[in-house]
């Protein structure tokens, strides 16, 4: 049996403050990523048919790479964000939580690093 009061038993309950800063960074990310997707579909689709050799020409010039790397880095943490909400609303054993969400993480930092990498390959002279 619970002795506290009902004032005892919520403290610490609260708010931890910290959904606000993931809350605006997906609002932000998926902001940047409508430019990024819109650009990226016009590419993909005026490169249709090309050669290895023009795909890698194209990466290299005209701001192409950063636009690339920026389209990763929002992608990836977008899809980051998005799935650790849904982790937090649907598993509810701390243990597997905390797993799932590292996991997550580590799996979106790791294929991000892997894109951007290829991308500065090919952007200057990999091929």
């Amino acid at each position: 049996m619970d002795m506290r009061s009902h004032l005892g038993r919520a403290r610490g309950l609260g708010s931890s403050n910290d959904g606000v800063g993931h809350w605006w960074m997906q609002r932000l990310t998926g902001i940047a990523l409508v430019p990024l997707i819109i650009w990226f579909v016009y590419s993909a689709v005026t490169m249709t048919g090309a050669s290895h050799a023009e795909f890698s020409a194209w990466v290299g010039t005209h701001g192409n790479p950063i636009l690339l790397i920026l389209l990763i880095i929002a992608m990836f943490h977008h899809g980051q964000l998005g799935l650790q909400v849904v982790i937090e609303d649907y598993i509810h054993s701390e243990g597997p939580k905390l797993a799932l969400i590292i996991l997550t993480k580590f799996a979106a930092i790791f294929i991000g690093a892997s894109s951007i990498f290829a991308v500065l390959r090919l952007t200057f002279g990999g091929s």
